[in-house]
């Protein structure tokens, strides 16, 4: 079995959850945030539906530098719901796309994440899709179902049974 034919499928599985969850932001409260320290509901909505972006980047070229061009990139910020969903959904398809293509031998090369030249991490692609794409958006997405939780915002089922959805 191909290397990517193992990780797809956990990658759609992920993919539509989190999409269940980001349906779900509210557009009224574009500001709210659990803490000082944390981000906003709009800025984490946001940052959720670029992440699989980082699914196609991973295979154009052996690295991706955040300062390549001299300014940081600026973060999305969710302006509505459908800005967010249309975003996202075109990330996916773009990352699936990537990943659906790649051989074993390109699963298997090493990827490097700088920032401003500085090495913030060198490994297989295949440990960056796990890693820094699923475990990413998993974390996140785990962040965002609490906010949600916090504004009275029906959580979705995830791996199991939520306490608003009695059933997956």
């Amino acid at each position: 079995m191909a290397l990517r034919d193992t990780i797809l499928p956990e990658f759609d599985h992920e993919m539509a959850t989190t999409r269940k969850t980001l349906e779900r932001v509210p557009e009224g409260k574009p500001d709210w945030k659990p803490h000082d320290r944390s981000m906003t509901i709009s800025l984490l909505a946001g940052h959720l539906a670029e992440l699989p972006m980082f699914g196609a980047v991973t295979f154009q070229g052996n690295s991706f530098d955040f300062q390549a061009s001299g300014a940081p990139p600026q973060p999305t910020v969710m302006t509505s719901r459908k800005q967010l969903l249309d975003l996202f959904d075109k990330n996916v398809a773009t990352a699936r796309a990537a990943i659906s293509k790649a051989s074993d031998e390109d699963l298997q090369k090493t990827w490097t994440l700088l920032n401003g030249g500085k090495t913030m991490f060198s490994m297989p692609r295949i440990s960056v899709l796990r890693s820094m794409i699923l475990n990413h958006v998993i974390h996140h997405r785990g962040q965002l179902s609490v906010y949600l939780r916090m504004n009275n915002v029906p959580v979705p089922s995830i791996y199991g049974p939520s306490a608003d959805e009695g059933s997956v």
